[in-house]
């Protein structure tokens, strides 16, 4: 079975050159990928979550509104019956991810990740929410 991914910027951000290149790098590693590009909601994450039956979410994240959009995304995801992992990747500051984590976020993603990073906490991370809802 191919993992499916929804990769996506959600906010006002307009920076989309990483959320492309990584959307790359999952693609080359096999990985089907669903980009949802720009100026996305955190209803319309969890909308297309749910219609395309993705494993696992990538937000990336340049705005510095990580904490509140991914507690949102989770809450969204959550308000349409779904527990679809996230993964956040960008500009979040180390003292930030721990809060990120006990808001649900399955793994960050910090700027200089390398591309077998980014693949494997993906993976990892839908793994590890197959196995809980076993």
């Amino acid at each position: 079975m191919t993992l499916r991914v929804l990769v996506a910027k959600v906010g006002l951000d307009g920076h989309d050159r990483g959320v492309k290149v990584v959307a790359r790098i999952l693609r080359d590693a096999g990985l089907e990928v669903i980009y949802g590009g720009l100026r996305q909601t955190p209803e319309s994450i969890a909308i297309t979550a749910r219609d395309e039956d993705v494993d696992v979410i990538g937000i990336s994240m340049h705005n510095g509104a990580h904490l509140t959009i991914a507690a949102a995304v989770i809450a969204a995801l959550h308000d349409h019956g779904l527990d679809t992992p996230v993964v956040i990747g960008g500009i979040v500051p180390t003292g930030d991810i721990p809060t990120l984590q006990r808001a649900g976020v399955a793994a960050v993603l910090r700027p200089g990740a390398s591309d077998d990073e980014v693949v494997s906490s993906l993976i990892t991370a839908a793994e590890a929410s197959a196995t809980s809802t076993m």
